[in-house]
C-alpha cells in the first residue's frame, strides 16, 4: 500500500482519478543583476588570446503553495586575463512554476533540474547581452 508521502503532488481530481502531471511557467523575472568592469578602460583592449573565464551556477527553490513554487537560478561569471579582472557578472534570474500530478519523489528533480532547465536559456541571454555590449 503507497503511503501518503507516495502520493502525487495535486494527486485527485473530484473524482478519484488521478491528475494528469503538469508543469508550467507563470512568470519569469530578473531578481539581481550586476555588473562589475573594475579595469575599464584599459581591460578593454584587443587581446591576442581568449580571456580565462569562471563560471558558477546556484540553484534555489522555495514554495509558495502546494502546487506553486519560485525558482531562482544564480549565475556567477568572472572573465580574467591573467590577474587582470576584465568583468564580473552575476545574474539571479527567478520563475515561477505551477507543479501538478507528479509523484512527491520526482519534486526534488523537477524543482532543482527541470525548472532550471527552463530558466537557463533566458539567464544565458541577459548575461550574453550585458557583457557583449
Amino acid at each position: 500500500m503507497a503511503s501518503k508521502d507516495d502520493a502525487p503532488v495535486g494527486a485527485a481530481n473530484g473524482n478519484g482519478n488521478a491528475a494528469q502531471p503538469s508543469l508550467n511557467v507563470l512568470a519569469q523575472y530578473v531578481k539581481d543583476l550586476s555588473f562589475e568592469s573594475p579595469g575599464a578602460p584599459n581591460s578593454l583592449r584587443g587581446r591576442d588570446k581568449a580571456p580565462g573565464i569562471a563560471i558558477n551556477v546556484n540553484v534555489n527553490a522555495n514554495p509558495l503553495s502546494d502546487k506553486q513554487f519560485d525558482v531562482n537560478l544564480t549565475l556567477n561569471a568572472k572573465a580574467s586575463f591573467d590577474q587582470e579582472v576584465l568583468f564580473n557578472v552575476e545574474l539571479v534570474y527567478g520563475g515561477v512554476f505551477a507543479i501538478s500530478g507528479f509523484p512527491q519523489e520526482h519534486m526534488l528533480p523537477i524543482l532543482f533540474i527541470e525548472c532550471p532547465r527552463l530558466l537557463f536559456p533566458f539567464a544565458r541571454q541577459i548575461i550574453a547581452e550585458a557583457t557583449r555590449n
